[in-house]
């Protein structure tokens, strides 16, 4: 791992001489070599993930249908610019401004998932929204729990869409594809890559 420091202010707090760059180059099976690359402030503890092939990829998607309690640990990639969906759900994660990469597995995205949807709730909760709204969101929550079961007792189909072809369903039940033009142009890309003056 290389590490640089970048010489410009953190774009959260804006504090002078506190930013750095973390580079790790590593190999994932099914992915091929990839650069993890972390900038974070020393200041205020912001930070972004991102992670970039090693050899040039085009706009594509991934698809998982999990089906059976081994999909629960394929791991995956998702980078910055990936739309995670689940679309027998109607569930969608766009990448934002503040969107970062990780690695992780089936389970973990589920998991990010159901987080979403205990906190939705919980406002639901709040705002006194109508019961049936509250009782969609507990039905999602119980359908992706599911999903931990032996056997599985629904299957649920998981997407990956990266314009930028940086993410990946690792497993060789994915059906890897390109993505169509309609696709690629409705999808968000997430935050503005940034320029950065490095010192070695």
């Amino acid at each position: 791992m290389t590490e640089q420091d970048i010489e410009m202010p953190c774009p959260m707090c804006s504090v002078e001489g506190q930013l750095k760059m973390l580079t790790h180059i590593d190999e994932i099976p099914y992915f091929g070599e990839h650069t993890q690359i972390t900038v974070l402030c020393n200041a205020c503890g912001w930070r972004q993930t991102d992670f970039l092939p090693a050899d040039g990829k085009k706009p594509g998607a991934s698809t998982l249908v999990i089906s059976k309690p081994e999909h629960m640990s394929v791991r995956v990639v998702r980078s910055s610019s990936c739309t995670v969906r689940v679309p027998d759900l109607d569930l969608e994660v766009k990448p934002g401004t503040a969107s970062t990469g990780y690695v992780s597995n089936i389970e973990g995205v589920v998991n990010r998932f159901m987080d979403i949807i205990i906190m939705v709730t919980r406002q639901c909760y709040a705002e006194d929204a109508p019961m049936e709204d509250i009782k969609t969101l507990q039905e999602m929550h119980t359908t992706l729990l599911e999903l931990k079961e032996d056997p599985i007792p629904r299957a649920i189909t998981l997407e990956f869409l990266d314009p930028h072809g940086h993410s990946q369903i690792l497993s060789p039940d994915a059906v890897q594809r390109d993505l169509k033009p309609e696709e690629y142009e409705e999808l968000p890309v997430g935050p503005e890559p940034a320029v950065f003056s490095a010192n070695s």
